[in-house]
């Protein structure tokens, strides 16, 4: 049979391509060797999500008294918060299948290589070869967790994300390697359920390094008072397995000062990897570099016909940013004229708690940038609703160019930030003035009033501080 487009990789990038295609009148077929939704619905967003409302959950009943509630000690049964995040990853994933009946597309299950002619072949698991051909074909293979050469996941010891939600026993102890989303998440997980955590971070800023400064710190010390131990500036030198414990080697980068700590397990979050090798690029001649396959605007790679999207291409490995870039790349392949996608207007959230979202610039880099800027924050412990909720924790911070106003970027630590960011994605979408946001009246009591003051910080008219 030939399609019309072949999407390999049924990941937020893929499965949303492939809808959007069928919507556009394309005949369309997935290769997907795993479940629908690929790592985002099955081992990351979604079931990662659900083990954090565990947690929080679990994190409320403890502190029932703040509100006036009496319970009797609470338990956490990490076997059956596993289940619950299984069953949801489960659910989003029939989910997938659904819509793909619906819009009637095919699905291919085996791995998927590409070869000449537009073809791709796909591999089922008893080894049969499939060839099929399209007009065009997607690469949206996604990408698995890092290998770093002193540290090599086997699964049980060392272990990366996918093992991290389904441990067959909550460990005691744990190390987290790597201090981004992926990293601060789970130990927020593992330490609200009373494993002992450690995060050991290279970079010098510690916690959620890519983030603005004043994240980071504030972070850094909610997660203290959580027990949450953080090095940062740290590498990992070596990890002894040869006991009954590990024993994991740090070294201060600064100082040089080495510690060995003990645990039962560590978490390898030090970033992905392209699933770009033996997929046929080599064979056809796509352009990557380190394996990241390049690509213009559009997603068209250097072979006519040959696309790629999401977490194999340039830019932020996020399941929006995949879904975003496959609307337009196949709007632009059914005719029409998509806008290229604003990569500076990218909102990034982390599920941790409190949360954390932001867009645009930090302060060092607007800085850096050659802005002259004005710069609003608004704590939420001046918040009534947060005081109200028992959320006081966190801050939003606004940065606007002093010269023309435009809303450089936002950045927000607290309860339920991931739901609020999008004000400022949108507003500066629509180029949105600092003083249009104090004029845009915010009800009252939220916690989306802490974006209105911040900005009326910004500019000196903030009046409930």
């Amino acid at each position: 049979m030939v399609y019309d487009l072949i999407v390999v990789g049924s990941g937020p990038g893929g499965y949303v391509a492939a809808i959007r295609a069928a919507q556009l009148g394309m005949k369309v077929a997935v290769v997907e060797r795993e479940s629908l939704g690929g790592i985002c619905l099955n081992w990351g967003c979604i079931p990662t999500k659900a083990l954090l409302k565990s947690a929080q959950v679990f994190e409320y009943i403890n502190h029932a008294a703040d509100y006036g509630i009496e319970v009797e000690a609470p338990k956490a049964d990490f076997d059956k918060m596993i289940g619950r995040s299984r069953g949801v990853a489960d659910g989003m994933s029939k989910g997938i299948n659904f819509l793909f009946r619906k819009n009637k597309i095919d699905v291919l299950s085996g791995t998927g290589k590409l070869i000449r002619g537009k073809k791709v072949e796909v591999t089922d698991e008893s080894g049969k070869a499939t060839t099929y051909d399209a007009e065009h074909i997607i690469v949206a293979t996604g990408t698995r967790a890092k290998q770093l050469p002193n540290l090599p996941i086997d699964g049980k010891q060392i272990i990366g994300y996918r093992e991290a939600m389904t441990l067959p026993e909550q460990p005691k102890r744990m190390v987290v390697v790597g201090a981004g989303a992926i990293g601060v998440e789970f130990a927020y997980f593992y330490s609200s359920i009373g494993t002992e955590v450690t995060i050991v971070e290279f970079l010098e800023q510690g916690l959620v390094p890519r983030e603005d400064a004043d994240i980071s710190k504030e972070l850094t010390k909610i997660y203290k008072k959580k027990g949450i131990k953080t090095l940062a500036n740290t590498s990992v030198e070596t990890v002894d397995t040869s006991g009954s414990s590990l024993k994991v080697t740090t070294k201060n980068r600064k100082t040089g000062t080495e510690e060995i700590i003990e645990c039962d397990v560590v978490l390898s979050a030090a970033g992905v990897t392209p699933n770009t090798e033996n997929i046929g690029l080599e064979d056809l001649g796509v352009e990557t570099d380190r394996g990241i396959i390049q690509v213009d605007d559009m997603y068209r790679t250097n072979v006519p016909g040959i696309y790629a999207i999401g977490d194999v291409v340039p830019g932020p490995a996020l399941a929006h940013v995949a879904s975003a870039e496959g609307i337009i790349c196949v709007e632009h392949i059914s005719g029409m004229k998509p806008e290229p996608l604003d990569y500076n207007n990218i909102p990034g959230c982390t599920y941790c708690s409190p949360e954390v979202a932001s867009v645009g610039y930090t302060e060092a880099a607007a800085r850096e940038a050659g802005y002259e800027i004005k710069v609003g924050k608004f704590p939420f412990s001046a918040s009534g609703k947060a005081s109200a909720a028992g959320a006081k924790e966190g801050f939003v911070k606004v940065i606007f160019d002093a010269k023309y106003g435009e809303w450089l970027g936002a950045h927000m630590i607290g309860s339920n930030v991931t739901e609020m960011i999008a004000e400022v994605v949108a507003s500066r979408k629509l180029e949105t003035t600092g003083h249009e946001i104090i004029k845009t009246v915010h009800p009252h009591p939220t916690m989306s009033e802490a974006v209105m003051e911040a900005t009326a910080a910004a500019y000196d008219e903030v009046i409930h501080l």
